[in-house]
């Protein structure tokens, strides 16, 4: 072969690399698009599970709620033990001291001294120990001790049925967090023992405009949701929320029954302005909740077990009402 017949060949060579690199360009722009594809339908599974998540937590509120309290058990619970003084550990430092006895080495190296010394040190040590962890259990002690005398007076005022210890009650211990954490709040007042009432300022932004699913290609499809599925929704959460903040009531306060009024913003025709306005109020007695299954349940249909006022239209939604008031009850 001539030096042309060896040009050609490393030509040859050349194209036959450059072919080579080019499918192997193309295998590789096929794979990135493939795995871009895979995480574009990942990306459009977990916006899906998330929404979907959104949605279920909202909408079952009503489902959760704290442990009873027992006021009875907390007004007998004993006083915290006060610490005593202690010197445990000054006494373990003081009998490794009494009982140090030199070895051959600490004499030949003259440590015994100085082995004494640091043992006499440690003991001096182990007293200030002992003496920060009483003051520490002291302090511990005194904390819990107030705690105690707070909650029992707290408890011995519920028992008697002060209507000012059962706001106390509902401020110290918190019970609605979860519901401001949607973004509404409640208000509340007890004018007796017997009826305790409940004002819930519902958040109307909290149910999404929109609807997520996956389609059966993998991707995401997003698109407004009617006003009748909004409606329908919001209507389920304001009602597990009113619930909610009855079993609420409930675990923490000896009420027989508790009017909660939910309140939004709503066009006020008369003034033309966005007001609160009831839109729904509600008058539960204790033992006709105790017999519900919240598992079950739907949250509108249940209102039926109850003395209630609401309107509500699937195309508008809420209607103001009336705020139910214990006087709707006086025979």
């Amino acid at each position: 072969m001539g030096w042309k017949g060896a040009l050609r060949s490393l030509e040859a060579d050349a194209r036959r690399r450059e072919r080579e690199a080019r499918r192997r360009q193309r295998e590789l722009e096929r794979q990135r698009a493939q795995l871009e594809k895979m995480q574009e339908m990942e990306r459009a599974a977990y916006e899906v599970e998330v929404y979907e998540n959104n949605l279920e937590v909202l909408l079952s509120a009503h489902k959760d709620c704290a442990q009873p309290w027992d006021w009875e058990e907390l007004h007998s619970a004993p006083p915290p033990t006060k610490p005593e003084p202690s010197d445990k550990r000054q006494r373990a430092a003081q009998e490794e001291l009494e009982g140090f006895k030199p070895g051959l080495t600490d004499k030949l190296l003259g440590r015994t001294d100085s082995k004494r010394k640091e043992l006499r040190r440690a003991v001096t040590r182990a007293r200030g120990a002992d003496e920060r962890a009483y003051k520490d259990a002291l302090e511990a002690y005194e904390r819990d001790y107030a705690d105690w005398e707070a909650t029992r007076e707290l408890a011995g005022r519920i028992l008697e049925g002060d209507p000012n210890a059962f706001a106390d009650a509902i401020v110290q211990a918190g019970p609605f967090r979860e519901i401001e954490g949607f973004g509404s709040s409640v208000r509340f007042h007890a004018d007796d023992s017997a009826i305790v009432q409940a004002t819930l300022c519902v958040n109307d932004q909290v149910i999404p405009k929109e609807s997520k699913i996956l389609l059966k290609s993998g991707k995401l499809s997003i698109k407004p949701m009617t006003k009748t599925k909004f409606y329908e929704l919001y209507q389920d959460y304001v009602c597990g929320c009113v619930l909610r903040v009855a079993r609420e009531l409930f675990a923490l306060l000896p009420t027989d029954m508790a009017i909660v009024t939910a309140e939004s913003e709503l066009l006020n025709t008369q003034t033309g302005h966005l007001e609160m306005q009831p839109i729904l109020s509600v008058a539960i007695p204790r033992k006709t909740l105790e017999t519900l299954n919240f598992e079950m349940l739907d949250p509108s249909d249940s209102l039926n077990n109850f003395m209630h006022r609401m309107k509500f239209m699937k195309t508008k939604g809420f209607q103001p009402v009336a705020a139910l008031t214990p006087s709707d009850f006086e025979t």
